[in-house]
Protein backbone atom coordinates (compact mmCIF):
# COMPACT_ATOMS: atom_id res chain seq x y z
CA UNK A 1 0.00 0.00 0.00
CA UNK A 2 1.53 3.34 -1.00
CA UNK A 3 1.43 6.64 0.86
CA UNK A 4 -1.47 7.98 -1.23
CA UNK A 5 -3.56 4.90 -0.43
CA UNK A 6 -2.80 5.19 3.29
CA UNK A 7 -3.67 8.91 3.24
CA UNK A 8 -6.98 8.26 1.48
CA UNK A 9 -7.90 5.27 3.66
CA UNK A 10 -7.21 7.11 6.92
CA UNK A 11 -8.92 10.30 5.80
CA UNK A 12 -11.99 8.30 4.76
CA UNK A 13 -12.04 6.52 8.11
CA UNK A 14 -11.59 9.79 10.02
CA UNK A 15 -14.44 11.41 8.11
CA UNK A 16 -16.64 8.38 8.84
CA UNK A 17 -15.90 8.93 12.53
CA UNK A 18 -16.89 12.58 12.33
CA UNK A 19 -20.02 11.68 10.39
CA UNK A 20 -20.90 9.20 13.17
CA UNK A 21 -20.38 12.00 15.71
CA UNK A 22 -22.92 14.04 13.74
CA UNK A 23 -25.54 11.35 13.10
CA UNK A 24 -25.61 9.86 16.60
CA UNK A 25 -23.88 6.55 15.81
CA UNK A 26 -20.47 7.47 17.28
CA UNK A 27 -20.60 5.08 20.25
CA UNK A 28 -21.04 2.08 17.96
CA UNK A 29 -18.51 3.38 15.43
CA UNK A 30 -15.72 4.04 17.93
CA UNK A 31 -16.51 0.87 19.87
CA UNK A 32 -15.76 -1.03 16.68
CA UNK A 33 -12.88 1.06 15.27
CA UNK A 34 -10.82 1.59 18.44
CA UNK A 35 -8.29 -1.05 19.43
CA UNK A 36 -9.00 -2.98 22.63
CA UNK A 37 -6.41 -0.83 24.46
CA UNK A 38 -7.19 2.37 22.51
CA UNK A 39 -7.17 5.72 24.29
CA UNK A 40 -8.58 9.19 23.62
CA UNK A 41 -6.98 12.27 25.16
CA UNK A 42 -9.45 15.15 24.95
CA UNK A 43 -9.00 18.91 25.09
CA UNK A 44 -10.48 18.92 28.60
CA UNK A 45 -7.58 16.77 29.79
CA UNK A 46 -9.74 13.66 30.06
CA UNK A 47 -8.00 10.40 29.18
CA UNK A 48 -10.49 7.68 28.29
CA UNK A 49 -10.13 4.05 27.31
CA UNK A 50 -12.38 2.51 24.67
CA UNK A 51 -15.12 1.51 27.13
CA UNK A 52 -15.24 5.01 28.64
CA UNK A 53 -15.35 6.56 25.15
CA UNK A 54 -18.36 4.40 24.22
CA UNK A 55 -20.23 5.31 27.42
CA UNK A 56 -19.45 9.03 26.98
CA UNK A 57 -20.54 9.04 23.34
CA UNK A 58 -23.81 7.28 24.17
CA UNK A 59 -24.66 10.25 26.42
CA UNK A 60 -23.27 13.04 24.20
CA UNK A 61 -25.39 15.19 21.91
CA UNK A 62 -24.43 14.94 18.25
CA UNK A 63 -22.35 17.55 16.48
CA UNK A 64 -24.10 19.55 13.77
CA UNK A 65 -21.25 19.60 11.23
CA UNK A 66 -17.46 19.51 10.93
CA UNK A 67 -14.52 20.56 8.77
CA UNK A 68 -11.05 19.01 8.51
CA UNK A 69 -8.14 21.11 7.19
CA UNK A 70 -4.37 20.87 6.75
CA UNK A 71 -4.57 17.07 6.77
CA UNK A 72 -1.32 15.13 6.63
CA UNK A 73 -0.21 11.59 7.30
CA UNK A 74 2.84 10.79 9.41
CA UNK A 75 4.11 7.22 8.88
CA UNK A 76 4.80 5.38 12.15
CA UNK A 77 6.16 2.06 10.91
CA UNK A 78 4.90 -0.51 8.44
CA UNK A 79 1.48 -0.99 9.99
CA UNK A 80 0.87 2.35 11.69
CA UNK A 81 0.33 5.95 10.68
CA UNK A 82 -0.94 9.13 12.28
CA UNK A 83 -3.46 11.43 10.65
CA UNK A 84 -2.78 15.00 11.83
CA UNK A 85 -5.16 17.85 11.05
CA UNK A 86 -7.01 20.92 12.25
CA UNK A 87 -10.60 20.06 12.98
CA UNK A 88 -13.54 22.37 13.52
CA UNK A 89 -16.89 21.12 14.73
CA UNK A 90 -20.14 22.88 15.50
CA UNK A 91 -22.70 21.63 18.03
CA UNK A 92 -25.26 24.12 16.72
CA UNK A 93 -25.72 25.35 13.18
CA UNK A 94 -24.99 28.97 14.10
CA UNK A 95 -22.81 28.45 17.19
CA UNK A 96 -19.09 28.93 17.62
CA UNK A 97 -17.02 25.94 16.55
CA UNK A 98 -14.65 23.92 18.67
CA UNK A 99 -11.30 24.12 16.87
CA UNK A 100 -8.45 21.78 17.68
CA UNK A 101 -5.21 20.31 16.48
CA UNK A 102 -6.06 16.63 16.25
CA UNK A 103 -4.07 13.44 15.84
CA UNK A 104 -5.44 9.98 15.18
CA UNK A 105 -2.90 7.16 15.35
CA UNK A 106 -4.10 4.14 13.40
CA UNK A 107 -2.64 0.64 13.37
CA UNK A 108 -3.43 -2.00 10.79
CA UNK A 109 -5.11 -5.06 12.30
CA UNK A 110 -5.02 -7.61 9.53
CA UNK A 111 -6.57 -5.79 6.59
CA UNK A 112 -8.30 -2.92 8.40
CA UNK A 113 -7.14 0.18 10.22
CA UNK A 114 -7.97 0.55 13.93
CA UNK A 115 -7.73 3.68 16.08
CA UNK A 116 -5.14 3.24 18.83
CA UNK A 117 -4.77 6.84 20.03
CA UNK A 118 -6.66 10.07 19.43
CA UNK A 119 -5.61 13.45 20.84
CA UNK A 120 -7.02 16.95 20.58
CA UNK A 121 -5.49 20.24 21.59
CA UNK A 122 -7.66 23.38 21.51
CA UNK A 123 -6.66 26.06 19.02
CA UNK A 124 -7.88 29.61 19.58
Amino acid sequence: MDDDDVHQDLLTLERRGWEALCDGTAAAFYGEVMTDDGVMVLASGAVMDRDAVVVALEASPPWHHFDLADVRVVPAGGDAAALVYTGRAWRDEDGEPFTGAMTSLYVRDGIRWRLALYTQTPVS
